[in-house]
């Protein structure tokens, strides 16, 4: 062989070694991370809580980041939905499900409800393992959004029932909001019927045989069906979005060829639903002590796999600042349950006291629950917010209760988290969704995708070229 056909076979050779690595360049294990509610502002303030040493005026200018921040890709997403400029969770996970934006309260379907086929389909018709899983009810509407199709989301058992019928190999969440329907009570029978093993607890998940191949994982016997509990008000024995995942990779793995996973931190939204600063924070360091889970997963994978998290809008309309030039979040440490657990815990103590509750005595649970007094000064105006609302309350028994999308709050409890707001120097636009821009972080193979602004129905589509699903 003379040296010039040596020399050109060698090009050949070479050429063909980097063609062939290009072609192995796609993940073979995704995960999805979805962030209900999650803004900009909320990532930030949770970054500045959990920063801030516990106080009273605690403004520290140093940052500790979360984990999801130090991903080497940070951009953000628009969230509109096809009809409305402010978006619903339907045609939210809808747009993150499918790439097609399509009307608030849709799930899986288009602007004439025609289904749309969601990345999960993809990647399962495309020869890898799937799971979808949520803090709240596996029927609600960013989980229902990449595995069923109905025109409005609160269709819970025809959402639930489509469930078998995916052939998916993992669900993970509360439960299911299906069950709670009194008149069709057969939603967990028609799931089991479809070949899924359903398993209360991670406890009892640990214990499953190998053989189980396709597992739905909920909370236990007696928990609520609808949402697992809010970080701050956990139990041991409770669900959490970090052993979902472990669960999740767990069963997934069993497919060689690899999986996709989409987990999502559901209750951030809820509580910002409830302008509930602390309890917030607290769900956003939930979820990224999730992504810590999967990112354990990426060090042992590094050239395999893809981590994106993102929100389906930011709910809330967060403000870090009311017009000073400080933060003082500090204060929201001293809060150590959930505006919805101060309720509880209101109610219990009227029927403890005979429904004659002593300003004294709603004094001293709130500053067991709060901190006031205890630990944070107050001003004048601020006592005298608590102590008006406690007569019309406690004493002139008028309860208007404080509603919002996923509570119904005792007056004092909801003027106690106006009150820790002020205090903390956080302020709130409504009690529902805005239009402010999302996050996107990314990591992995593939992660560079991310890097500019997009519109949220791009993620999906990027991560399906990424990941080569057909």
């Amino acid at each position: 062989m003379t040296k010039k056909i040596k020399r050109g076979f060698t090009v050949f050779l070479m050429l063909f070694v980097v063609v062939l690595f290009a072609s192995a360049q796609h993940p073979k294990y995704v995960f999805y991370f979805i962030g209900d509610g999650m803004g900009v502002n909320q990532v930030n303030g949770t970054r500045v809580f959990i920063s801030s040493p516990k106080g009273a005026n605690t403004d520290s200018v140093s940052i500790q980041q979360l984990l999801m921040t130090t991903f080497p890709v940070a951009s953000v997403a628009t969230t509109h939905s096809a009809t409305n400029r402010v978006t619903d969770s339907a045609a939210s996970g809808t747009a993150l499900a499918t790439g097609h934006k399509t009307y608030n309260h849709a799930i899986g379907v288009d602007v004439n409800k025609q289904s749309l086929t969601s990345i999960a389909y993809k990647a399962k018709r495309s020869g890898y393992a799937v799971g979808i899983a949520s803090t709240v009810g596996i029927d609600h509407a960013t989980p229902a959004s990449f595995y069923a199709h109905q025109p409005s989301r609160n269709l819970y058992y025809e959402i639930a029932s489509e469930l078998p019928a995916t052939n998916f190999d993992f669900f993970g969440g509360s439960g299911f909001f299906a069950s709670l329907d009194k008149k069709r009570t057969d939603i967990l029978t028609k799931i089991t019927d479809g070949g899924y093993t359903i398993v209360r607890g991670y406890d009892a998940f640990d214990k499953l045989p190998n053989s189980a191949k396709k597992v739905v994982l909920i909370q236990k016997e007696g928990k609520n069906p609808t949402d697992v509990p809010y970080a701050i008000n956990r139990d041991k024995d409770d669900l959490t979005l970090t052993q979902i995942t472990k669960a999740a990779i767990k069963q997934l793995s069993k497919n060689k060829k690899g999986f996709f996973v989409m987990l999502e931190g559901g209750k951030i939204d809820w509580a910002c639903h409830g302008n509930d600063a602390a309890t917030v924070f607290q769900e956003v360091v939930d979820m990224d002590n999730a992504v810590k889970v999967a990112y354990d997963f990426y060090l042992k994978h590094p050239k395999q796999t893809l981590i994106v998290i993102t929100a389906d809008h930011e709910t809330g309309g967060l403000a870090l600042g009311t017009g000073a030039y400080h933060l003082n979040l500090g204060a929201l440490h001293y809060q150590t349950c959930s505006i919805d657990k101060l309720t509880e815990a209101f109610n219990k103590l009227r029927k403890e006291k005979n429904n004659q509750v002593t300003w004294e005595q709603a004094k001293e649970l709130l500053a067991e629950k709060m901190g006031f007094w205890k630990h944070l000064t107050l001003t004048w105006p601020q006592e005298r917010k608590l102590h008006d609302v406690f007569e019309e309350s406690f004493v002139n028994k008028d309860m208007s209760l404080d509603e919002n999308m996923y509570a119904s709050n005792e007056p004092l409890a909801a003027a106690a988290k106006e009150v820790m707001s002020s205090i903390a120097l956080v302020s709130w636009a409504s009690s529902g969704h805005s239009d402010g821009l999302v996050p996107v972080y990314a990591i992995g193979v593939g992660a560079n995708e991310f890097k500019t602004t997009q519109e949220n129905s791009d993620i999906p589509v990027k991560i399906e070229k990424i990941a080569r699903y057909k």
